[in-house]
């Protein structure tokens, strides 16, 4: 090899090795500064990729715990709220039971109106929870968790949609219930007994209800006065007025939902009024045949005057055969009272109608009225089956509280099935948050793999880096100082 002073290889190549070194010393050092095995793409190319793609999918899992846990308290708020509307179901059916049983002696009334203050709470508490029909939670609610391989896998839909899941007194089939007492009203009446504000027969003013009633020993005409005072009468005092003098006959006066008059009770009975000027009814003439029993009502009735009209009354006792003739049916009330022993035993009564021309037979218990033979007068004008008209519940004491208790049952089964969905969707929204924080900790350590730094090994590349720097500086020293041994050629010149 030729000796040169014009190009040092060797100082060239120890040049190189420092510049090398130098890199590989500044690249240990970045990995201990940053804890990053990657700090440029050009570190690794594909490494930084496939890093990148877990960070991304880290991040929504992680965003998806977020909005687990979010959907998991709008369901818990909701879940609290349905614990409380149970616990007002549960007052409710108190209060219906209460007023279901025909010994209550206390103003059902009172009861009732305590009644339809809960449910109007359930219908503000069920909006607080949007669960009411059509509210913000009455859905089909989807979060989004993330780590799926498709968006459908990647979501936890809780499905609350539909009627069936909502809690509002509507949904719940309880909205129009009452546990008010029930009771007949007089056609045409609209009287508003429950105005606060108004007053009723003042000035003195009388009103008279003419009953008919029978008291076991056949039928009797019965008058009720409500007299006022100068003044007048609140409500209260025209219903406890006519209970006073009706309690004798087992006939029980009540303000109905509406406001209006009602008379209630298993007697049978009929009743009628002529109204009053600022009365308790309407002005003019009002009617009613108790509509808590089962009934039928003659067509015409008029005095017997030849032949015999014969029908047959029939119910689960057995079968009863009334005769009318003009011995025994002369009038209407002869032809009460020939009814009447006629069907003494069978739990069925005739009393005179509020026109007091015809005649309604009357019973708690269901019954039917055959005509077998007309006459001439009497109290069915064409044979065979006469129209019957069976009792309403809500004309009964009891009837509408019984009606509630039935709805209240229902109400409360409809009730569980919703805390079961939204108790459900708690759960499915927790084991998703689960699956979402253990794909978080499966994800990070496949990234920190590509991504991390490996202290232990950058620390040893930084010792070595460094060892390798000083030695090129001291090879280059080296080279650097070759070219001076061409001066020993040259002494001799």
């Amino acid at each position: 090899m030729s000796i040169s002073i014009q190009t040092n290889v060797a100082s060239l190549n120890a040049q190189a090795d420092i510049a090398q070194n130098q890199r590989f010393q500044n690249t240990a050092i970045q990995q201990l500064s940053s804890g990053y095995k990657i700090n440029s793409s050009a570190d690794d190319p594909a490494g930084i990729a496939t890093a990148n793609q877990y960070a991304g999918e880290i991040t929504q899992l992680t965003q998806g715990v977020q909005n687990a846990s979010d959907g998991t308290s709008t369901l818990q708020i909701a879940d609290g709220g349905l614990s409380n509307i149970s616990q007002i179901l549960g007052r409710l059916q108190t209060l219906a039971s209460e007023s279901a049983s025909g010994t209550f002696q206390g103003n059902r009334t009172t009861v009732n109106n305590e009644y339809q203050g809960l449910l109007t709470e359930i219908n503000r508490q069920a909006a607080n929870i949007g669960l009411n029909t059509g509210g913000v939670n009455n859905t089909n609610l989807t979060v989004y968790t993330g780590g799926g391989s498709t968006q459908a896998n990647s979501q936890v839909t809780v499905n609350l949609s539909g009627s069936n899941n909502a809690v509002d007194t509507t949904a719940l089939g309880i909205g129009t219930t009452s546990v008010a007492g029930g009771g007949t009203g007089i056609s045409g009446n609209s009287v508003n007994l429950s105005n606060t504000a108004a007053s009723f027969l003042a000035g003195s003013a009388t009103q008279a209800f003419a009953f008919n009633v029978n008291t076991g020993s056949g039928n009797q005409a019965v008058t009720v006065n409500v007299t006022g005072t100068g003044t007048g009468l609140s409500g209260t005092q025209v219903v406890s007025s006519l209970n006073s003098q009706l309690q004798a006959y087992g006939i029980t006066a009540s303000i109905g939902a509406s406001g209006t008059l009602q008379f209630g009770g298993t007697t049978a009975f009929s009743v009628a009024t002529t109204g009053a000027a600022g009365g308790v009814t309407t002005t003019g003439a009002g009617s009613a045949i108790n509509s808590a029993v089962n009934s039928v009502t003659s067509t015409a009735f008029a005095a017997v005057t030849a032949g015999a009209e014969n029908f047959t009354v029939q119910n689960g006792t057995g079968s009863y055969n009334v005769s009318l003739t003009s011995a025994n049916a002369g009038s209407t009330a002869a032809a009460v009272t020939a009814i009447n022993t006629a069907l003494a035993g069978s739990g069925i009564s005739a009393v005179i109608a509020p026109d007091t021309t015809d005649i309604s037979l009357q019973s708690s218990n269901s019954f039917s009225v055959n005509e077998t033979q007309l006459g001439t007068g009497g109290a069915f004008t064409a044979l065979g089956a006469q129209t019957y008209t069976a009792a309403s519940n809500s004309a009964s004491d009891t009837g509408n509280a019984l009606a509630a208790l039935t709805a209240l049952t229902n109400a409360i089964s409809n009730l569980g099935l919703v805390q079961g969905n939204v108790g459900a969707g708690e759960n499915k929204l927790q084991y998703a948050s689960n699956l979402a924080q253990s794909q978080i900790t499966n994800v990070s350590a496949a990234e920190s793999g590509i991504r991390d730094a490996d202290v232990a090994a950058a620390a040893a590349n930084l010792t070595k880096a460094q060892v390798l720097q000083q030695t090129s500086l001291a090879a280059l020293s080296q080279a650097n100082s070759a070219p001076q041994s061409v001066l020993a050629l040259l002494k001799n010149f």
